[in-house]
């Protein structure tokens, strides 16, 4: 093992060190001749900072929710003292907790959609001419009349009827602008169409993003599809990634439109909101929260049982916002006969499409998908009961 010597001064000042000195009982001092540490402060610093932060969270999320429902607050504090002044404490106590609940059924919205990040997200939306995509901006009106905006990029008119057609969801942060690089990807190297759909709220559309809204988003994108004459309808892949990702569940879970979806690829995506509140908080207050105290819930693990949709899950290893787990948990609970979990070491939550062999992976189990589908009309009988292809 080498040996670590202090530094030699030319000069005719020498410097002293010290080992470490304890003064008092946890408090430890690095000392020179010139300085002096006290890493006791320093860890109480760092304590003080962490203990800051979350006081900063809690304040923000208070203001928010302030901000958006102050009348209703108001009122609901003026009802609690006046109950309070008349009938005791018990009564009010009652109330306050049922106000809390409806404080942390409301701020779901806070916690999940996040269409301002980065800032101007809503203002500017970066255009595929920018990636040298060939994209049609376009406008759709879902169920509930709201306006969403979509791109969709197109390949070459002599071969756009033969392709697959990607209809993509994003995740819950920024714009269908900041997922150009990884639809390039997908343009270039699986040679597909794609419809880059933007959820409600987000972007240049209108509305409020919420649950129920997210899923009606999706069958207007999937309906506007079916409308395409110059596409091939039977080689629709519906592709979601994070939140996009229980979009997609959802989305194939409806049989109208499952009938169309030659496969399902979802990528980094959990099994449902309160579990992932549960893994990112680790408070004991929110695992005992049922699930109906959360106004968004996107329960795909429910509901990737009635999947029977062909479906690749997509894992980054390194993903720290969505435990890698709920991935696998996902896969082995899916209903459907073909599906395959395919993980990558490096995977980051938002850029495991930038890994080695990404592209290669979609492109074959795209192919895959297509052989036994042939395979199951020449031969029917072989394939009854189902099997898996991992």
């Amino acid at each position: 093992m080498a040996k670590i010597k202090p530094p030699h001064d030319s000069g005719g000042h020498k410097k002293e060190y010290f080992p470490l000195k304890n003064e008092k009982e946890d408090s430890f001092h690095l000392q020179t001749a010139d300085v002096s540490i006290d890493i006791g402060k320093e860890c109480v610093k760092e304590s003080r900072l962490s203990r800051f932060r979350e006081l900063k969270v809690f304040s923000s999320l208070a203001l928010y929710f302030l901000k958006k429902c102050w009348m209703t607050c108001s009122a609901a504090v003026f009802v609690i003292f006046v109950i309070y002044w008349c009938y005791g404490g018990i009564i009010a106590f009652v109330l306050f907790l049922f106000a809390l609940s409806g404080f942390l059924f409301q701020v779901g919205d806070y916690f999940l959609y996040h269409p301002d990040q980065p800032p101007q997200s809503r203002l500017y939306v970066p255009l595929p001419s920018l990636f040298g995509l060939p994209a049609e901006s376009i406008f759709l009106k879902t169920d509930d009349d709201v306006k969403i905006h979509a791109f969709f990029i197109k390949q070459d008119a002599s071969i756009i009827g033969h392709v697959p057609t990607i209809l993509y969801f994003h995740g819950n942060a920024g714009n269908i602008g900041h997922r150009l690089p990884n639809a390039q990807g997908l343009y270039q190297f699986c040679g597909c169409n794609i419809l880059l759909l933007e959820y409600r709220g987000y972007g240049h559309s209108e509305g409020v993003p919420s649950e129920e809204g997210l899923y009606l988003d999706a069958q207007a994108g999937m309906k506007f599809l079916l409308q395409v004459p110059y596409i091939d309808k039977s080689k629709i892949i519906v592709f979601g990634r994070s939140l996009g990702g229980a979009v997609a569940i959802d989305l194939v879970t409806h049989s109208e439109f499952a009938k169309h979806v030659l496969a399902l690829i979802v990528e980094n995506t959990f099994t449902s909101i309160p579990d992932v509140a549960k893994a990112m908080f680790n408070s004991k207050l929110i695992n005992c929260l049922p699930t109906w105290a959360f106004k968004n819930q996107f329960l795909s693990l429910k509901k990737i049982k009635r999947v029977k949709t062909p479906s690749l899950f997509i894992s980054g290893k390194a993903d720290a916002i969505i435990p890698p787990s709920m991935m696998k948990l996902l896969c082995r609970e899916s209903g459907s006969p073909i599906k395959r979990l395919s993980s990558f070491e490096f995977g980051t939550h938002n850029e495991t499409w930038q890994c080695k062999g990404y592209y290669r992976i979609i492109n074959l189990f795209a192919d895959d998908v297509m052989l036994a589908q042939r395979e199951m009309q020449q031969w029917p009988c072989g394939f009854e009961g189902g099997g898996e292809i991992y």
